[in-house]
């Protein structure tokens, strides 16, 4: 057996999305990181041994232009490049490299961290260090750091430490939520193990083993959807624990857990009512996927409240989107739904200071044990959200450390240094502007080859009878001056239609009312115009509806407008339990929209949008857009400055499409391998002697963010040059950065 100590800057422990996000957000602000993971691959419940698709908050589409950037958006971009198939294998393979890549990361697999060194009185603890063992090596290794990350799912690192933690469920009068109990009781999510099954080209037997459940007997079928053609996280109800101790019962809870799984098999292969006979059992879990144990107390804790009125938190540093998404406890032996939700109106934010424990100074927490309510946590516990919490803990710990301050004074009084950092990262967050003073693009002027100006889609690629409402929300920047629609119609009819003001610059919801119009259509093929006019104070997303007429068809584009999206209204079901659940309004013709064409020119996309404000759609697409290819076939823009400036790097953003819903083991399949959207190839040049000579180039590009190195470079007039997109009609650039030396 071998002792070692491993002194770092910044300790991190559990090797789940959390916290390969946290040591990777730290490890690029240049602080020492160890990562410690209790297992031999990293991902956690997204890894191949519990396979649980990453969510986050897109919620499965329900939310627009709502996926996550940062470093979980590089993991999305990429495992869509590099896995289309949503290989589980693949995506541990991803996982581990993305970590690797990282210098300044000391990665520590099959480390059992269970012991924690800490001292102070109960309201002031301080962790001197941490131990663990590594299986299969015989290293006892102790980690000592000024600052732990507890990303460890169940807190176990911040429960030795001394943390003040939660577990069960709250009382509705503890924080005034409506979906809280009357009483608090030790109740919580419970346990998920799945299984994979494949066709093997020839009949394949099952024999039942005996400690199978039989899941007719237990009334599953009676309450749940089961299919042959279903495997791994189609099966997520396949839940259990959730009125035990989760991490005590964990033993209990696997062998219950693949008595179902296997009794569900039987149930598919056996009892006659399905086409299984080539199907045979590829893969089952035998580590148990845990939602809920431990939730530690920060200076802040996120209510229902907080989710659902999308509280504008001064220190936040993340969003998130996933329902309010709670189960019954007796899982999946429960007579009703096994899940209900409460979606709120758009992303709502999360504030760092659910991110640090209020009694333990030098330790912060990411994943499924942040400060939260156990109603909050029913939307913050999905793998994405997680992981963008891990990169803000990362990255205020580090920034922490370099301004030495407590985790209470950056959430406070440095709260301005957070917000650059964050930003800087392109990490996900709404409505934070770039005023980073290092960032000398501020200072510059723009210009452009060419800019869109021009909002319409007028190719048809078929009609949509308007048998329910239809929404078409688009940028109003500066003004909207009308909109023409092209319809079909059975007879001569009037085609009403409401414009309205959305509730929040990330929502795409019809709120407060601003104009009506009705306009009489003609029998056949026509433009409709209708009169819709609106000059809001400042430039805002605004939300046409198309009123229900069975008599008209909308046509469907062959492209979709950048900044605008189509959606449609659905009635709620006569069987929906939940109503707060229903979301009445969708998105439809993804990829397509509706064939429109405004009738005043638009701002939205001038080249000024690549200079500061906001790197993401927040009321408004917020990036320069070229002209058409066949118009511009190699757009530029360019930063002037009156004098010469002393810039280090260049940070390109590029648009990939961020209204588009990835998944990394493929809930849905978005056939792109690399996003449309993307500049695939790019160069940067700066004016020397008269003439553009090129410092930098990008070929092949399939990420978001670029940065391109220039030493320390005297730069007057500066310009990225790009040179086509995967399948965009025009170049587009959500930010252009000019970082000084």
């Amino acid at each position: 057996m071998i002792e070692e100590t491993i002194r770092t800057d910044i300790a991190v422990l559990g090797g789940g999305l959390a916290g390969i996000c946290a040591a990777i957000g730290a490890a690029r602000q240049g602080r020492k990181v160890v990562l410690a993971q209790n297992r031999p691959v990293l991902g956690g419940n997204s890894s191949s041994e519990v396979r649980v698709w990453v969510c986050g908050a897109t919620a499965h589409g329900i939310h627009l232009f709502a996926r996550e950037t940062g470093i979980m958006g590089e993991l999305f971009v990429e495992n869509q490049f590099r896995n289309p198939e949503g290989n589980p294998y693949y995506w541990d393979l991803l996982l581990l490299e993305k970590v690797q890549a990282e210098q300044n990361i000391t990665l520590l697999l099959n480390t059992d961290v269970t012991e924690v060194d800490a001292d102070g009185p109960a309201d002031a603890r301080v962790i001197r260090s941490v131990t663990g063992w590594m299986s299969g090596s015989e290293r006892r290794i102790t980690l000592e750091a000024p600052t732990f990350i507890d990303c460890t799912g169940d807190g176990l690192v911040g429960h030795l430490a001394g943390a003040g933690y939660m577990t069960g469920r709250e009382p509705r009068a503890q924080f005034g939520e409506s979906w809280a109990p009357e009483v608090p009781d030790q109740n919580m999510l419970g346990s998920t193990i799945l299984f994979y099954s494949k066709d093997v080209g020839e009949p394949s037997k099952f024999v039942r083993p005996a400690f199978a459940i039989d899941v007719a007997a237990a009334g599953i079928p009676e309450h749940r959807v089961i299919r042959q053609d279903m495997k791994g996280c189609a099966f997520w109800w396949i839940e259990w624990g959730g009125e035990l101790d989760v991490v005590h019962d964990n033993e209990q809870i696997r062998d219950e857990l693949q008595a179902v799984c296997y009794g569900m098999w039987d149930h598919i292969k056996n009892s006659g009512e399905f086409d299984a006979e080539n199907l045979s059992l590829e893969w089952v879990g035998s580590v148990p996927g845990k939602r809920e144990y431990r939730r530690f107390v920060g200076e802040h804790v996120l209510t229902q409240q907080d989710v659902l009125e999308q509280t504008e938190f001064e220190d936040r540093i993340g969003f998130g989107g996933w329902s309010i998404d709670l189960h019954p406890s007796g899982g999946v032996y429960a007579t009703e739904p096994g899940s209900k939700h409460w979606h709120p109106d758009g992303n709502y934010h999360l504030p760092l200071r659910m991110l640090f424990s209020k009694n333990v100074s030098n330790m912060w927490m990411a994943g499924r044990n942040i400060s939260a309510s156990h109603v909050a946590f029913g939307s913050t516990r999905v793998m994405a959200t997680c992981a963008l919490l891990g990169e803000a803990a990362g990255i205020g710990a580090a920034l922490a450390q370099q301004l030495d301050v407590t985790p209470s004074a950056l959430a406070g009084e440095h709260v301005t240094e957070l917000r650059r950092a964050m930003v800087r990262a392109d990490a996900s967050v709404l409505g934070v502007e770039n005023d980073d003073p290092a960032d000398l693009a501020l200072r510059a002027e723009v210009r452009a080859s060419s800019t869109k100006t021009t909002l319409a889609s007028t190719q048809s690629a078929g009609t949509v009878p308007l048998v329910d409402d239809l929404g078409l929300v688009l940028p109003v920047d500066p003004v909207l001056d009308g909109i023409d629609v092209l319809v079909d119609a059975e007879s001569a009819t009037t085609l009403r239609a409401t414009l309205h003001a959305t509730s929040a610059p990330q929502n795409y919801l019809p709120a407060a009312e601003v104009a009506e119009v009705s306009a009489a259509v003609e029998r056949g093929r026509s433009w409709v115009h209708l009169p819709l006019a609106w000059e809001p104070e400042t430039a805002q997303n605004g939300f046409i509806v198309l009123h229900a007429n069975r008599e008209l068809a909308v046509h469907r584009g062959t492209w979709v407008e950048p900044g605008t999206v189509t959606m449609i209204h659905r009635e709620l079901p006569d069987k929906e339990r939940y109503t707060e659940q229903w979301r009445a309004w969708k998105e439809t013709l993804h990829g397509s929209g509706i064939c429109f064409r405004a009738s005043s020119p638009t701002d939205a996309f001038r080249p000024e949008q690549v200079r500061g404000g906001y790197a993401r759609p927040y009321g408004g697409p917020n990036m320069w857009v070229s002209g058409q290819a066949g118009e511009d076939p190699q757009p530029w823009i360019e930063l002037s400055w009156a004098e010469p400036v002393q810039i280090g790097s260049v940070e390109v953003i590029f648009d990939d499409d961020v209204n588009e819903d990835l998944i990394n083991l493929h809930h849905h399949r978005t056939e792109a391998e690399v996003m449309p959207t993307l500049v695939q190839d790019a160069r940067v040049e700066v004016k020397v002697d008269g003439g553009w000579r090129e410092v930098a180039r990008i070929e092949g590009n399939r990420q978001r963010r670029w940065i391109a190195d220039l030493g320390e470079l005297p730069v007057q007039r500066l310009r990225v040059v790009t040179q086509g997109a995967a399948a965009s009609r025009e170049a587009r650039l959500v930010a252009l950065r000019a970082i000084t030396a």
